[in-house]
């Protein structure tokens, strides 16, 4: 089984370690793609002129008050790196918290779970990171250009067969969603999931999703596959594990080729 996690965008950066070793990262034949992007991100941060600095500010979608991302940027080759289960700090993980789970849970999370990442392309909750900032919506000067598209490029070889066996479960937002898309003979043992919000609106039910609450929701959900340890071999047996752990899970008919589309519905945030 593998999860398919977005990154987060606030990140706890490292006090102290070694730098990031990209080969040590998982899927090692990415390793120059990787040091590719991080070395055209670093080389754009480290301009120091007032017009440079503007520039990889509007670049990396930051404000004024975010320059000091732009620093922390700079120094990413040689910034200390931590296990990525504790540099990202968004909402998700803060559900999750990896750190808290038993050694079998935490083990089976580090195995199972993969983060998306405009710099990194995918890592592991145990792979090695500075806290960066470089969303995959960016697009940096040559030869990397747009991260969607370089990412898409460069994931295809390496991730089609990391995903070849065993159920996709996709828990991604949109724009890492862009990144990878399993092949379409593969693509029946992938559910993409989403959260949906019911309540009860002058006697009628309504769903919405709540970016907030989606986000915890998913969090929750992995660290209790983590804690039962999960093995399911088929999206079937996922969506029967998932309902065994009480969640509210519904299955809308997809069309050939693409994911399985599965609901996760709650009524209380």
């Amino acid at each position: 089984m593998l999860i398919l996690l977005p990154p987060s965008e606030g990140k706890t950066p490292a006090t102290e370690g070694a730098p990031v070793d990209t080969a040590s990262l998982w899927l090692p034949a990415l390793a120059p793609a990787r040091s590719r992007v991080l070395n055209r991100l670093v080389a754009m941060c480290k301009r120091s002129s007032a017009r440079s600095i503007a520039d990889s500010l509007a670049v990396l979608g930051l404000s004024e008050g975010q320059r000091g991302e732009i620093g922390r940027n700079a120094g990413l080759l040689t910034a200390p790196a931590a296990p990525a289960a504790g540099v990202y700090t968004g909402v998700l993980y803060e559900a999750l918290e990896p750190g808290s789970l038993a050694p079998e849970a935490r083990a089976w999370l580090d195995r199972t779970a993969v983060v998306f990442s405009g710099l990194w392309g995918v890592v592991r909750l145990g792979d090695r990171i500075p806290a960066y900032r470089c969303s995959v919506g960016v697009s940096l000067p040559d030869p990397v250009g747009g991260l969607t598209a370089y990412w898409k490029r460069e994931l295809k070889k390496a991730l089609d067969p990391a995903a070849a066996d065993g159920p996709v479960l996709d828990l991604r937002s949109g724009a890492y969603a862009a990144m990878w898309a399993p092949p379409a003979e593969t693509a029946n043992r992938t559910a993409a999931l989403r959260v949906l919000h019911e309540r009860v609106v002058d006697g009628v039910p309504k769903r919405s999703v709540v970016s907030h609450f989606n986000k915890a929701t998913k969090g929750r959900m992995v660290r209790t596959l983590a804690s039962e340890a999960a093995t399911p071999a088929s999206v079937d047996e996922l969506v029967t594990a998932l309902r065994d752990l009480k969640f509210t899970v519904e299955e809308h008919p997809a069309a050939a080729g693409r994911s399985r589309r599965l609901d996760v519905v709650v009524t209380e945030l």
